[in-house]
């Protein structure tokens, strides 16, 4: 019993310092991104189409060398910014797959299948795409979102009609508050940061602007950074405790391999850019279209990026986003093994 408590404390550890440089670029990217381009045009220039709009989003994610523990603070700033729906789940879902680095481990890896690595791509792409636009059935977001992000997404009242007692509500409420240019209380979170950050335009001093992507960072890293280590050590609970030979001996069939390498990605937790390579581990055992489920799958979503997620949406929406992606892999994959490879 202590050998395997050890072994999740090894694993937990691995994940963790494998996850954390990730997620710190992902931070520092999201924060330096409002400091040097103007998002309110970028949004402007995004398709309205929400097939369309997801699709870009998707393949906005290969212009960001960051797996899932990065691109989930970078989805965040897409959200708070009022990105379409759309667009920031395609990104979110896509960006830790056809990343240059993802497709290089992928192909280094698998170079002898390259069938795998176009394969991932165009799925993850696919997958991404359609589950980005069915959210876009879902036009106002905030019922989905957690409480900060969601009150962030709320359209500003005119000054004017502001009322007292909404000041002294906020008075009363537990936390750090400052005071804005007109003297109303703001609470300082993770939103609120980011939403202060999105107003320091190039008129404002670069001082101001690098304090506001200071504590940006600091925030975003105190709320990620928790549920990276609650997410990471389930995962290593789950593996250490989980015999090995349970899992590979339901590695010959068309569809419990897609199965349980689908519940293997979810529960390993690896990182996008490493997980080719712990795939490649499997190929003699499992099928061709299960070896895709673990590539496609994982980055989206395992128990560290629900984790992460649950910083930007309510478990509900998390139900939704693993019901949807579980399918479309499974039914993408199984096809793969009846009638591909």
């Amino acid at each position: 019993m202590n050998q395997q408590l050890n072994n999740a404390f090894t694993l937990f550890l691995s994940l963790l310092v494998e996850a954390l440089p990730f997620l710190l670029l992902g931070v520092l990217f999201s924060g330096v991104l409002l400091l040097f381009v103007d998002e309110r045009k970028l949004i402007a220039r995004l398709p309205k189409n929400p097939l369309l709009g997801a699709l870009v989003g998707s393949m906005v994610g290969f212009l960001f060398p960051v797996c899932e523990c990065g691109n989930v603070p970078v989805a965040r700033r897409m959200l708070m910014q009022g990105v379409r729906t759309p667009v920031a789940i395609g990104f979110l879902l896509a960006a830790p797959t056809i990343n240059p680095i993802v497709i290089w481990a992928t192909w280094t890896a698998f170079r002898d299948q390259p069938e795998i690595v176009v394969l991932r791509v165009v799925f993850s792409l696919a997958i991404a795409t359609i589950i980005g636009w069915v959210f876009s059935a879902q036009t106002d977001l905030r019922p989905l979102l957690q409480p900060a992000l969601a009150a962030a997404w709320q359209p500003k009242q005119p000054h004017k009609e502001k009322d007292k007692s909404k000041t002294s509500s906020d008075l009363l409420q537990s936390g750090t508050f400052w005071l804005s240019a007109a003297g109303d209380p703001i609470r300082i979170d993770a939103s609120v940061l980011q939403a202060n950050l999105a107003a320091a335009t190039p008129i404002k001093p670069l001082p101001e602007r690098l304090r506001l992507l200071l504590d940006n960072t600091i925030q975003e890293l105190r709320e990620l950074g928790s549920v990276l280590v609650i997410g990471s050590a389930i995962a290593a609970l789950i593996q250490v405790f989980v015999p090995r030979e349970v899992i590979l001996n339901l590695g010959g069939g068309e569809i419990t391999s897609i199965l349980t390498m689908m519940l293997l990605a979810a529960v390993v937790s690896i990182c996008s850019t490493v997980d080719s390579f712990f795939a490649l581990s499997f190929a003699s055992t499992f099928t061709s279209g299960s070896l895709l489920a673990f590539l496609i799958f994982g980055p989206m979503i395992d128990l560290k990026g629900i984790g992460l997620m649950l910083s930007i949406f309510k478990p509900r929406a998390i139900f939704y986003l693993f019901a949807i992606a579980a399918q479309l892999t499974f039914l993408f994959t199984l096809f793969i093994n009846l009638h591909v490879i």
